[in-house]
């Protein structure tokens, strides 16, 4: 949009992208206005460090694939302006709502659609940590297409009802007189999931359908390799058909751990939804390694005994998951528990209770998952 006043030239642009509140997604619109004066670039809306270093890698990828950087002052604003905003996966949006403003891509032509991504200097897109999430909190607002990292991809297409475009460098975007949509898009490439399964009522998830599969686990982790122990194996049974808690106490070399570490092994398959919840989870954690199908497998996590309260219900100044959510709908294996902080087990009494942890700070409420399985192990004397 461009706007004439007396002697000035006025240039604006809006564009979407999104950002994680927690474990869940937030659209934030990016807008940007170049105007006369001298050339400088200005980020503003809460932006943390790593947004704020984005003007120097936004400034480089456009130079260094073949666009011109606009030699003026150049504001950007992340909105809502009173919601923090952290990590990189905003490059990819302020770059193009540059291109865009500046009259290098066409107008509008980006309208409708989410943009997610980090640059490398040279203009390459790299993967951002949360896009599931992203995706789903841009389905429920209708954007009809997003475009995504092509290390995401995978993980993008399991969410279905939005056209997935992947980039893998800013120089596939180019200007042309014919379709805008198709033009902007340039040479990225559309993903298609193949064979779609969706969620009972609600059609969010797309993609293939991976059935529960114990091939990953370790062989000698199989609970069925367990022998004798028939008192204990009993109660693990049946605190795996009702997801019962319970702690097992016994002298050294008993077995305590061996039998918790092979609990998730009995434990009911995950349901599709639980299945996208936990996968949503490990995603904003930066910890979903194989993008290719949804996490499957019930998690198991078994914190040192030298853990924080934080690092086990979750924290930091713009808090993250804690151990009790990445055990979200799994296990959570407390080994030695006489060994752990008072103040420590304390902060369990909660997410126990109520199966989800509420972080507050100054400027924002945080809500996690945590329906978890507590089991615990001791010695019944130092």
């Amino acid at each position: 949009m461009n706007r004439h006043g007396k002697g000035v030239f006025f240039m604006y642009g809006k564009v979407v992208s999104a950002c994680l509140h927690g474990v869940d997604g937030k659209l934030v619109e990016v807008e940007v206005d170049l105007s006369n004066g001298l050339p400088q670039m200005m980020i503003v809306g809460l932006p943390d460090v790593a947004i704020k270093e984005s003007m120097e890698r936004v400034r480089a990828a456009i130079k260094n694939c073949g666009f011109s950087f606009p030699l003026q002052r150049i504001t950007v604003n992340l909105a809502p302006a009173d919601l923090r905003k952290e990590g990189s996966a905003f490059d990819l949006a302020i770059a193009l709502g540059i291109l865009q403003t500046s009259g290098q891509l066409p107008d509008e032509a980006l309208n409708d659609t989410l943009i997610i991504g980090e640059l490398a200097l040279d203009g390459s897109v790299r993967s951002v940590p949360g896009v599931l999430s992203m995706i789903a909190t841009a389905r429920e607002h209708g954007i009809a297409r997003v475009i995504v990292p092509a290390e995401n991809a995978e993980e993008a297409a399991w969410i279905g009802g939005c056209e997935v475009r992947c980039v893998r460098h800013l120089g596939q975007f180019r200007r042309s007189e014919g379709n805008a949509v198709a033009a902007v898009v340039g040479e990225a490439e559309e993903l298609n999931p193949g064979p779609t399964e969706y969620l009972a009522g609600s059609g969010l998830l797309s993609g293939p359908k991976t059935a529960a599969s114990r091939e990953t686990r370790k062989a000698e982790d199989d609970y069925a390799d367990v022998s004798g122990q028939l008192h204990v194996k009993r109660a693990l049974m049946i605190s795996a058909a009702g997801m019962h808690n319970f702690i097992l106490i016994g002298p050294p070399g008993t077995g305590k751990t061996m039998l918790a570490k092979r609990l998730p092994t009995i434990l009911p398959p995950m349901s599709d939804s639980e299945s996208l919840d936990v996968t949503k989870i490990y995603s904003a954690s930066g910890k979903f390694a194989d993008r290719r199908q949804l996490i499957r497998e019930r998690p198991f996590r078994m914190p040192h005994h030298t853990i924080s309260a934080g690092g086990l219900v979750g924290g930091g100044g713009i808090p993250k998951p804690g151990e009790v959510s990445l055990a979200h709908r799994g296990v959570l294996f407390l080994d030695e528990l006489p060994e752990f902080s008072r103040v420590a087990l304390e902060v369990l009494r909660q997410p126990m209770e109520d199966r989800f942890v509420t972080i507050g700070r100054a400027r924002a409420v945080y809500r996690f998952p945590a329906h978890f399985l507590l089991a615990a192990s001791m010695n019944p004397c130092p």
